[in-house]
């Protein structure tokens, strides 16, 4: 039997939302989905580009996916509290302006050719995007019946994926236009040579960074003029809580670990494709052409979701989830024990499935949370930081036995998402509910 502050926090989060149309404000919120997931998978670019420009290893390059994804760890708490005092739409707002000073910062970092200083830049730039998902990624969830929330921010994720699809493609004519000197022939530079060939190689990323800079300003000033609805029922306001915390909620606890193997499992093969498309085993290709295929990843993802915009309203979420968790982890060991084409394609493939994952792990972790969605927000993304973590270990794994069947680390995140859909993902008024 359910006790009384799961029923509350359950009616709470079953209040009918308010009646007045919320398409153009949805809209509005989804150009920033569209905005941090190309900024995010620009980072795939940057790791091939940054590892022939300072001749790292694998494990060393993936520090580009650390300092990114510890932005999360470290400023999603930070961040649900600015939410909970300035609400939704300020903080985007904030999110915005740290995102662009991020960009920015690339100019500085690119002229004194310094990995540590393009790593700093992505801490900040990263710093933003959190701000931007903890407040935009709840908005969405609350804005409108709660029993389409997953079907909301799929679709909302799907402009997401436009961005990580068209970010590889264009990132690979901007930034990977060069035709790098082999490692070999940097190896004999000179430390005065080797420096200037490296501020030549890494100008390459000025434009793209300034004009994305210059872009998030324009975006600030358009969700700062636009008048967004506010959620009164998913406002924080410490007296309506009635003791529950966000601790309570194994659903919310789980999801954290789910969200953190799926975008682990997601940012660790799209960190990889370049690279692994270039082995003789699988294609052979070059970092430019590597790139043009690694868009296929991304648009399945944006595909995916916007089929599954549609099938989870006729699908119950967890099951469906179930079913994708599944479909990805039986592509990426096909991926492992295949060559050629094959495996290049089967690899790409998973992408289509893991469209419904972060948004159907997000709202099924913040289920009947109510005033503590916020809080709960916070929480979740501070789970993204295993896009920082998960790639590092494979990248470790890769030095030493191959990217090739480097990939069994994905595969174990993606069976962890199966259990969550099965178990780990019922809310209060399920788990606690008399047989």
């Amino acid at each position: 039997m359910a006790t009384p502050e799961i029923a509350a926090s359950a009616a709470t989060a079953t209040t009918s939302a308010p009646s007045q149309g919320y398409a153009r404000p949805l809209a509005i919120v989804t150009t920033l989905f569209f905005m941090w997931g190309f900024l995010t998978c620009l980072n795939d670019i940057l790791v091939p580009h940054l590892k022939s420009i300072f001749d790292l290893s694998y494990a060393r390059v993936m520090l580009i996916q650390f300092a990114f994804f510890s932005a999360y760890f470290l400023f999603s708490i930070p961040w649900s509290k600015i939410v909970n005092a300035i609400g939704y739409q300020k903080a985007m707002v904030a999110g915005l302006l740290c995102m662009a000073v991020g960009a920015f910062l690339f100019v500085p970092a690119a002229s004194s050719a310094s990995f540590a200083v393009f790593l700093g830049a992505l801490i900040v730039l990263a710093a933003g995007i959190t701000g931007l998902q903890v407040a935009a990624n709840p908005y969405v969830v609350v804005l409108g019946k709660p029993e389409t929330a997953s079907s909301r921010l799929d679709l909302t994720q799907a402009f997401n994926s436009l961005g990580t699809t068209i970010a590889p493609k264009l990132g690979g004519l901007l930034i990977l236009a060069a035709a790098p000197l082999a490692i070999e022939e940097i190896r004999t530079l000179s430390p005065m040579a080797l420096h200037l060939y490296r501020v030549q190689q890494a100008a390459s990323v000025k434009m793209p960074y300034t004009v994305i800079g210059i872009a998030l300003l324009l975006l600030a000033v358009l969700i700062a003029t636009s008048k967004l609805p506010t959620i009164p029922h998913a406002e924080y306001r410490p007296e309506a809580t009635g003791g529950d915390s966000v601790w309570k909620h194994p659903n919310l606890v789980f999801g954290a670990l789910a969200i953190f193997a799926y975008v682990g499992a997601e940012v660790s093969i799209g960190s990889f494709l370049v690279n692994y498309f270039g082995q003789p085993e699988i294609a052979g290709f070059t970092a430019k052409t590597a790139a043009g295929y690694a868009s296929f990843y991304w648009a399945g993802a944006m595909i995916g979701r916007f089929l599954g915009a549609g099938l989870l309203r006729k699908f119950r979420a967890g099951p469906l989830l179930g079913a994708f968790a599944v479909c990805t982890s039986s592509l990426v060991g096909l991926s492992m024990l295949t060559n050629g084409h094959f495996a290049m394609w089967s690899i790409l493939a998973v992408g289509l499935f893991n469209s419904i994952m972060f948004p159907t792990i997000f709202s099924l972790g913040v289920a009947e949370l109510g005033p503590l969605t916020g809080n709960g927000s916070g929480v979740l993304n501070m789970a993204i930081v295993g896009g920082a973590i998960v790639p590092l270990i494979q990248g470790a794994i890769a030095d030493h036995i191959g990217i090739h069947h480097a990939f069994f680390i994905p595969v174990i995140c993606y069976m962890y998402i199966l259990y969550y859909a099965l178990s780990g993902s019922k809310p209060n008024s399920e788990r606690y509910a008399t047989a």
